[in-house]
């Protein structure tokens, strides 16, 4: 008994010199440390992805120290002369992992290309064609051929039906971003070409099209990317219909013959229109 009094008494004690030490040692510490200030840098003015920071961009403040991301900029610096790699917003901190050493490359959408699909440009011979100067990155749209051959036909072609514009190209060769250049009150210079992703048959296609008649961009959707890719796996869809292969028993790729037969004499139609008025 007075040995699990003896006990008792000692874990009294121990729990009270704790309670000691954490009211009076660990606490204060904890308060002086959310108390605490540091200087650190945060965006004064928007900065759009891929612009190279000023020093006019940034202003230090002072911010309680508790809890900062580890890789928070401190001194600006380490930040000016740098490129950001993401949009910054005013009031945000600048993380070191939203800065560069080195300016994005020029046209970075085309680093995307993965040798299943390739990038076509073709011509906006109008303003009307372009949409009114409307089309953007990112728009899905469906191709029309006009003016095709002595009958001057127009033509909708099922490979073509939904397409992705990766950029819309000025006549100085400068990619048009019409939101920012309307964010900055800047006068928006008209694309004269389009560039979209396209299957090596849709290539194709639209390198026939652009020598023999005019090609007219129709806007399907606008929008997240997730429902852009639905009109993508449609046009896929077709596209594989179209030219569908299986396997011969020598295990040679050939292509279906309904299929083929199909496709050939809508392409022979196509492809042969003008072609007396070109001496082929």
């Amino acid at each position: 008994m007075k040995k699990l009094l003896k006990n008792r008494i000692v874990i009294g004690l121990v729990c009270i010199i704790l309670s000691l030490i954490i009211c009076f040692g660990l606490t204060p510490m904890f308060n002086n440390a959310l108390k605490a200030k540091v200087s650190l840098v945060r965006v004064n003015t928007e900065i759009h992805k891929g612009d190279r920071i000023t020093e006019k961009m940034l202003i230090t403040v002072e911010a309680g120290g508790y809890n900062l991301p580890g890789n928070v900029v401190y001194r600006k610096e380490d930040a000016v002369g740098k490129y950001a790699n993401a949009d910054l917003y005013k009031g945000d901190y600048i993380l070191e992992s939203k800065l560069s050493d080195t300016p994005m490359l020029k046209n970075a959408y085309l680093g995307k290309l993965n040798g299943q699909n390739l990038a076509i440009s073709v011509s906006v011979k109008t303003f009307a064609a372009g949409l009114s100067g409307k089309l953007e990155a990112g728009d899905i749209v469906t191709l029309i051929a006009s003016d095709m051959g002595e009958k001057r036909e127009t033509l909708i072609l099922p490979e073509l039906q939904y397409v992705e514009i990766i950029a819309a190209t000025a006549s100085s060769g400068a990619d048009r971003d019409a939101q920012a250049d309307a964010e900055k009150g800047e006068e928006q210079e008209l694309a004269s070409t389009i560039t979209v992703l396209a299957t090596f048959q849709q290539a194709r296609l639209l390198a026939e099209l652009e020598q023999k008649g005019k090609l007219h961009a129709a806007l399907v959707f606008r929008g997240d990317s997730v429902q852009a890719g639905k009109f993508l796996e449609e046009q896929q869809r077709v596209l594989d219909e179209l030219y569908a292969e299986e396997k011969t028993e020598t295990g040679e790729m050939v292509k279906d013959e309904a299929v083929a037969a199909e496709v050939s004499a809508a392409k022979d139609e196509l492809f042969n229109v003008g072609g007396e008025q070109n001496g082929d």
